[in-house]
């Protein structure tokens, strides 16, 4: 397990990692930030664990995850953004760790709508963003990030749709040093989230994005339906191109359909 100082020792911040709450197993991390939070804790703390036992993902999902092989953590966020701006943390988050783990595997990270990052068209990273709102103003902001390390098995139910930087190089990642690179790349593109500015964080992403005008299949609870994703809406929707006309959604599972 690592201690606090470990993981703080060589981190190069600003703001994303000014407190650090470490623990060796943890209900979940988004729980605690959440709580902390709620109390006050300031911009830019992190939570992190080497298990959790309630780990979510998103639609209330379970996230599962090998104890010490992976990265989870979650981050409190408090940019002074419209509600309809606190979507886009999602889309900052995934970029930040695109470049992060980019510039550490030399290989290019495939973003996919709502949030995931993949590898060789594989999951190997999700964001979970939940914030808190007081007349129609956030609050805060809490992002999760689970990151597949250093775990080379999965539950054979998840197929070959989810794999790790482990399995991908076939070597072990040093964990601190992917989570310190993380810390930092979200540290470097936080002043443009605080000025309301996801022009070029949603540049990014919409290039890394390979989905768009492909032929998909949207899946949710209570609909299931095909089309050609288009690209993205104005509030961060995907735009879906139906035979009864174009349809915008904002949660669901997507896949590409062969």
């Amino acid at each position: 397990m690592y201690s606090k100082e470990e993981l703080l020792r060589g981190l190069n911040t600003r703001v994303i990692g000014s407190k650090l709450f470490v623990f060796e197993s943890i209900d979940s991390t988004n729980i605690c930030a959440k709580t902390l939070a709620e109390a006050g804790i300031e911009d830019g703390a992190v939570v992190f664990a080497e298990n959790q036992t309630e780990g979510r993902g998103r639609n209330g999902r379970s996230w599962l995850s090998e104890p010490g092989n992976n990265l989870l953590f979650s981050v409190v966020l408090r940019p002074e953004l419209p509600k309809e701006k606190t979507v886009f943390l999602t889309f900052y988050s995934a970029v930040a760790v695109a470049h992060a783990v980019e510039s550490l595997i030399g290989t290019s990270v495939e973003c996919k709508w709502p949030n995931d990052l993949l590898l060789n068209s594989k999951k190997f990273c999700g964001i979970l963003l939940e914030s808190s709102f007081q007349q129609s103003s956030p609050v805060y902001s809490v992002v999760g990030i689970g990151i597949n390390v250093n775990q080379r098995t999965f539950d054979m139910e998840m197929g070959n749709r989810v794999t790790s930087l482990s399995l991908e190089h076939e070597r072990d990642f040093d964990r601190k040093h992917v989570f310190q690179r993380v810390l930092e790349h979200l540290d470097r593109l936080y002043g443009e989230v605080r000025a309301g500015d996801f022009k070029n964080i949603m540049k990014t992403w919409n290039a890394k994005c390979t989905m768009f005008g492909k032929p998909v299949t949207v899946s949710s609870a209570h609909d299931r339906f095909s089309g050609k994703a288009l690209g993205l809406s104005s509030d961060g929707g995907l735009m879906i191109e139906t035979s009864g006309g174009t349809s915008i959604v904002y949660a669901g599972d997507v896949s590409i359909s062969q």
